[in-house]
């Protein structure tokens, strides 16, 4: 049996580069050969054991590649062809996906949701953290690259430039608003992008680290707060003139971050949540208002499907945003333990990391 080299969870604090069996194609799957992956902050939160997934499942849910062979029921595909697929891959048959909430497709269940259900490369499923990787449901998750776009262009599409600017899309952002974003990681980086798409005017980022409050200027944000110089909440508040912020962007996952996101809110104003939570949340009473203050908190797993997709890639194609500097290092899949030990704890001004098999 082919096999091939994966990034494979092992137990919590353990992901290692072992050889897999390269995957068989169903009837309406296709096989993808990786060119170019990276890995995310919900990856390593599988490595500190604080998501679980089943022992000996590939992680990744970021692929770019090339069709290496496709299921016997997909048409309009050649193999040979570029493509990328979103980390969200819903089957686009289940009621959850025609209602719109393909993320939380239930394709396997009676009523047709489940929570996170999209979401299946390293995590019910093997991901693209490898060689080769399976795209499931093909026909409703592969999306060609157009001609001139290079890898690095488009690696973001699949997970953070749609998971950013979905808190900017669930978020309401509307033009004229006033946004902050808490934390500037790359998300939150390209929940910046996308509040400047959706035409807000005054944007503030709230991080401390240098590289990332510089890449927020780039993409739009017209104030940035460094959190280690004093009262975040306090700063905004005086920015904005005592008034608060149309919507505020949490793009963390901590208790401090989504309750100093809810304080900056003006009365009517909308709480868009990125994070993945690792632990129960509080929602403070005064912050609340009481549950009179017309609040609105909203969660999101990003959007995938090739619909979306397709329309990242025209924002990259356009020239609308430019996520390339983000990729900060490049890493062989040889060297993917080396790559996760840096992204993991943070060095060297690391916000993505490139892995090309």
């Amino acid at each position: 049996m082919a096999t091939m080299k994966a990034a494979i969870f092992v137990e919590k604090n353990r992901i290692v580069l072992d050889d897999k069996p390269i995957p068989e194609v169903g009837p309406l799957d296709a096989l993808i050969r990786i060119t170019t992956t990276t890995i995310c902050g919900t990856d390593v939160h599988i490595l500190r054991g604080e998501y679980p997934v089943a022992k000996g499942l590939t992680i990744g849910h970021e692929p770019v590649g090339i069709i290496e062979r496709l299921g016997s029921q997909v048409r309009g595909f050649v193999e040979g062809q570029r493509v990328i697929a979103g980390a969200i891959t819903p089957s686009g048959q289940s009621y959850a996906c025609l209602c719109g909430c393909g993320s939380q497709d239930g394709a396997d269940t009676r009523h047709g949701f489940k929570a996170a259900g999209g979401w299946k490369f390293g995590n019910t499923i093997d991901g693209c953290q490898a060689e080769y990787v399976l795209v499931p449901d093909a026909l409703a998750n592969l999306c060609p690259i157009p001609d001139g776009l290079s890898d690095e262009q488009v690696l973001m599409c699949p997970d953070i430039m749609s998971t950013g600017f979905s808190g900017a899309e669930r978020g309401e952002v509307s033009i004229g608003d006033t946004v902050a974003v808490f934390a500037l990681g790359p998300i939150g980086l390209c929940a910046v992008a996308g509040a400047r798409l959706k035409g807000a005017t005054t944007i503030i980022g709230v991080d401390a680290v240098p590289e990332r409050m510089s890449v927020a200027r780039q993409l739009g944000a017209t104030h940035v707060i460094n959190f280690k110089d004093g009262d975040v909440v306090a700063q905004i508040m005086a920015l904005t003139d005592g008034r608060g912020v149309d919507v505020s962007i949490e793009a963390l996952g901590t208790q401090g971050t989504f309750e100093s996101a809810l304080r900056v809110l003006r009365p009517g104003g909308r709480l868009s949540s990125l994070g993945v939570y690792s632990s129960d949340l509080r929602i403070p009473l005064d912050a609340f208002a009481a549950g009179l203050g017309d609040l609105s908190i909203v969660s999101t797993l990003c959007p995938g499907g090739k619909e979306r997709m397709r329309r990242l890639m025209a924002v990259v194609e356009s020239g609308g945003v430019d996520l390339s500097p983000l990729v900060t290092h490049r890493f062989k899949l040889d060297d993917i333990e080396e790559a996760y030990e840096l992204f993991a704890h943070q060095r060297d001004g690391v916000m993505k990391v490139a892995i090309i098999p």
